[in-house]
């Protein structure tokens, strides 16, 4: 463009730097209809195998096959919350699953909807039931927590989550929308070429970072109740707090993550066994990394605090982070810098009748 400058008349600078941008604009949008058109097509290839599936299983009367192993009927439900970690998590899930030998599924609701419809509901509880080839599996994905025992199964699954810290929840998020991570640094961002930083959406009153959008957590663990999206709702809270201590087998923390994946290894070694490894190991221990992101200021945070909002998600994540830490220190012992698990810390005696 340099040379286009001395040689060219200034109309025509111009003109050529008119038909650059409008260039950049037309791969913009081409870039991104491929990937509209790649996740369609990778929707029709996943409705495909889903019937195929349903299709054998009805042909081959698996309703009368033996039943499997009780290890090896075991199916995880990880309902990832956004910006928690949860793409690091996944991905040494999905490194291990190959080695351990079980089955990963990403659950992709359309436009990222964590609410399905009640008939969607019903065709993924019996998928994920009876779904043999996939067993045992873990599937993950931006879904809100949903009860098994409604829909009539036998088994249920077991569910594992990460929460975090609210507003750095939020202001990960935030930036995500702009400037994406180093994941997939190409794709383009719903508010990609908006440059306002976190404070200044905060000084200017913008609906991306008003403390209605710290609402998420909680309604993730509520589930498919419609009061749970009610944003305010106490009795959300306390839906929410009741699920994660008696529907989720262990629920960790972004800010201790190591900790979480160790504590699952040892509770799953059949899904997680060399997780601990790979995670303080592997290069994709901390894979997505937001770009551009700026810490807020005190005075952001504060205005954030005074939200009645702000309170319940915190009174929530502190809930989860004191459970979290409660099993933890039942679990895992620290010497010299390390973290190691206890030992198996039962036996049985007293033995009756007595075997000959």
């Amino acid at each position: 463009m340099g040379l286009l400058r001395i040689m060219m008349p200034p109309k025509f600078q111009l003109l050529a730097v008119m038909a650059f941008g409008v260039a950049m604009l037309f791969i913009e949008n081409q870039i991104q209809k491929l990937e509209e058109s790649r996740a369609k097509l990778e929707r029709t290839m996943a409705r495909h195998e889903v019937r195929e599936v349903e299709q054998r299983q009805t042909r081959d009367g698996l309703r009368d096959s033996p039943a499997l192993p009780e290890i090896e009927d075991l199916i995880i439900i990880y309902n990832r919350v956004p910006k928690t970690a949860s793409t690091s998590f996944t991905n040494i899930a999905y490194d291990l699953c190959g080695k351990n030998r079980f089955h990963v599924l990403h659950i992709n609701t359309t436009k990222n909807n964590p609410v399905m419809s009640l008939q969607d509901q019903m065709r993924f509880v019996r998928n994920v039931t009876s779904w043999r080839e996939m067993k045992p599996g873990f599937y993950h994905g931006h879904v809100a927590y949903l009860d098994f025992t409604k829909f009539g199964v036998k088994g249920k699954p077991v569910y594992i989550n990460i929460v975090r810290d609210p507003i750095e929840r939020l202001v990960s998020y935030y930036y995500f929308l702009r400037f994406g991570d180093d994941y997939r640094p190409g794709l383009r961002r719903r508010k990609q070429g908006d440059k306002k930083t976190f404070d200044e959406c905060m000084s200017s009153g913008g609906s991306d970072c008003a403390p209605e959008k710290l609402w998420l957590q909680i309604p993730f663990f509520c589930g498919h109740y419609s009061e749970c999206w009610n944003v305010g709702s106490r009795w959300a809270l306390e839906q929410a707090k009741y699920n994660l201590v008696n529907e989720y087998l262990l629920v960790g923390v972004t800010e201790e993550l190591e900790d979480f994946i160790m504590m699952l290894e040892a509770a799953l070694p059949r899904f997680f066994r060399g997780a601990t490894e790979l995670y303080r190991t592997g290069k994709k221990s901390h894979l997505r990394k937001t770009s551009e992101k700026k810490p807020p200021t005190k005075e952001s945070i504060s205005k954030l605090q005074q939200s009645n909002i702000w309170k319940m998600e915190n009174e929530f994540y502190e809930f989860a982070l004191e459970q979290f830490q409660f099993v933890r220190a039942h679990s895992v012992r620290e010497k010299d810098g390390e973290l190691y698990l206890l030992a198996q810390n039962f036996f049985y005696e007293k033995i009756y009748p007595k075997v000959n």
